[in-house]
């Protein structure tokens, strides 16, 4: 995975080292020597990673970290923080700042490219997350405030579970577990899981990779508890798609301000799909009937018609309309009308199959499309409709006004060497006869004789 990254720290040397050790694993290495250069490189070059160090000259790390996670272009670059500094208190102020990740110098490689790569694959979904919801009107905030979290907590013993549990301080609720398997379903319903993986008589890496494989914990972060010398661990749990890693001994204040950072970042990702799927179901649901619209029954048609190609599996289609659709409009309004259509697309859905397609194909029309259907069977579930509509009137009114309301529908069946327009001219040949008819009826077309 190549990526371009961002080296800040006042001292050249320090600078060049790390470039070398990057691009000797074919990253691209820009250099920022305080911390305003980073933030105006940073604005410039949008990096996909920045390597920070603390102690510098003017902004001195911790906040230049702040005004990176300030800024809504920039908050979603990692920050990893590069510093002689170890204590405790440095390293609660820097993920309170922002940032993602703490290496102390003399850097180890095997921590900094697993941290890296880490962190990288991590940006590499959001960002796609970003791209997919950056046409709606309002974007999700990563920064907003923590409402809380549940998290689960699991390890070798009871104890050990509920010694983690009770360093989170508020407002977390943490619930400890040491079955593996009790530990996964409580992680179906919670915000994180932190997994001890420093004991070699529980197999944390397993339910660390349970949990990814599981669907419904895929996207759950995972905080690793690991021995401070076990890199191979570190780096196993890393690539296993554990989101962050706090070493033994665990202290409270730390492992509470990784927990924040992560449960924030997952509620920020949650609310991206949220938007992601919105749009995407915005993009084929017409937004009054909840039907499919039709850009989307056309496609499925056409998917019908290839099947038939294909395989010869058979694809029938019945156009319907609203009997005297404006005589509602015009004489009970609009609203009246919008109740109408919002009605007969409850029961439509009612007396359909599950494979079938139902779709408003424009105004008061809909498009059904039966897969594996010939003429009989489209016939059939067409009268259905047709006698669901008729069946009891429609409420048109607040006041419990209701009205008598009828359909006319035409039925095709898709023929060998068709395209969509074939099979919509034949419906709407046979729509077209059951409104001359009379109307209130379902007819099949019927090719004319010679």
């Amino acid at each position: 995975m190549s990526a371009r990254i961002l080296v800040v720290d006042d001292i050249q040397t320090n600078r060049r080292l790390l470039e070398a050790r990057l691009s000797a694993e074919y990253f691209e290495v820009l250099q920022a020597a305080d911390g305003q250069a980073c933030l105006d490189v940073a604005a410039r070059d949008h990096p996909d990673l920045i390597l920070l160090d603390i102690m510098m000259p003017g902004l001195d790390g911790f906040e230049t970290c702040r005004r990176l996670k300030s800024d809504p272009a920039l908050r979603h670059i990692p920050v990893v923080m590069v510093t002689a500094l170890d204590q405790r208190q440095d390293r609660i102020k820097g993920l309170e700042a922002g940032a993602d990740e703490f290496l102390t110098k003399p850097v180890d490689d095997v921590a900094l490219f697993a941290r890296v790569r880490s962190l990288l694959r991590l940006k590499a979904v959001m960002d796609e997350l970003r791209l997919r919801e950056s046409t709606a009107n309002q974007a999700a905030d990563e920064s907003g405030p923590l409402r809380g979290g549940k998290i689960v907590v699991a390890a070798l013993d009871a104890d050990g579970a509920n010694r983690l549990a009770g360093k989170l301080s508020a407002p977390f609720s943490a619930v400890a577990h040491h079955e593996p398997l009790e530990a996964l379903r409580a992680a179906a319903h919670a915000d994180l899981a932190i997994v001890d993986l420093s004991s070699p008589r529980f197999d944390g890496l397993r339910l660390c990779a349970r949990i990814r494989s599981d669907a419904a914990t895929r996207q759950l972060p995972i905080l690793g508890v690991v021995n401070s010398e076990d890199r191979p661990t570190m780096v196993r749990a890393l690539d296993l798609g554990v989101n962050d890693v706090i070493y033994r001994p665990v202290d409270g204040g730390e492992l509470s301000a990784r927990a924040r950072t992560l449960i924030r970042r997952k509620s920020y990702a949650d609310a991206l799909r949220d938007r992601l799927e919105e749009s995407l179901e915005m993009a084929v649901i017409d937004p009054l009937t909840g039907l499919f619209n039709r850009r989307y029954v056309l496609s499925r048609l056409h998917q019908g018609i290839d099947a038939l190609e294909r395989s010869g599996e058979p694809v029938a289609v019945a156009l319907i309309d609203i009997d005297h659709f404006k005589r509602i409009n015009d004489g009970w309004g609009h609203p009246a009308g919008d109740r109408v259509l919002k009605g007969f697309s409850e029961r439509l859905g009612k007396e359909l199959r599950a494979i079938d397609i139902a779709g408003r194909f424009g105004g008061e029309e809909f498009l059904i499309i039966f897969a594996g259907a010939d003429a009989a069977n489209a016939l059939d579930a067409s009268e259905r409709v047709r006698a669901a509509m008729a069946r009891e009137p429609f409420l048109v009114a607040p006041n419990g006004e209701s009205l008598q309301v009828t359909l006319s529908a035409g039925v095709a069946v898709a023929e060998p060497g068709d395209d969509v327009d074939d099979v919509l001219a034949r419906a709407d040949s046979a729509l077209y006869e059951a409104k001359a008819s009379g109307r209130n009826q379902v007819i099949a077309w019927r090719r004319k004789a010679a």
